[in-house]
């Protein structure tokens, strides 16, 4: 099975001009935490409700006047839409993220797979539990 037959292609994004005010008023609104940021349809980094949290608002930025391309995390995990969702949920247990932005061979984002897809969409729960022990088992400290 393809990452493309279960991953959403509705994928709310933000650019990376997008003020922080703004970009959590529509994690706000659609309940969700993190949102792929898009240079036109090219992937260039993904922002979290923690990154606006930590990276910003606690140091003091004013999140009506601070971009996203000030917070954002650049160089993002991705996976393609023509791999197999098992390829997926290893760069998801490897990379112990619960989301990965999917692109087409051009590079372009075309939708977002979640761990949630993987355990609905192939009903392999011994994969999709595979995946969550390694997305959940803390990393280890850096030395």
């Amino acid at each position: 099975m393809q990452v493309k037959e279960i991953m959403d292609p509705h994928v709310e994004v933000v650019s990376p001009n997008t003020t922080l005010q703004e970009a959590a008023e529509r994690m706000k609104d659609r309940d969700i935490g993190p949102l792929p940021v898009c240079d036109g349809d090219r992937l260039v980094g993904m922002i979290t409700d923690r990154d606006i949290t930590v990276r910003s608002v606690a140091e003091g930025d004013d999140p009506w006047t601070a971009h996203v391309r000030e917070v954002m995390t650049p160089g993002v995990t991705y996976c393609f839409e023509d791999q197999d969702v098992r390829e997926a949920a290893a760069i998801m247990e490897e990379k112990q993220v619960r989301r990965l932005p999917v692109l087409n061979r051009d590079r372009r984002l075309v939708g977002i797979v979640s761990l949630g897809d993987l355990a609905v969409g192939t009903g392999d729960t011994r994969q999709t539990g595979e995946a969550l022990r390694g997305i959940s088992e803390p990393a280890s400290p850096s030395r």
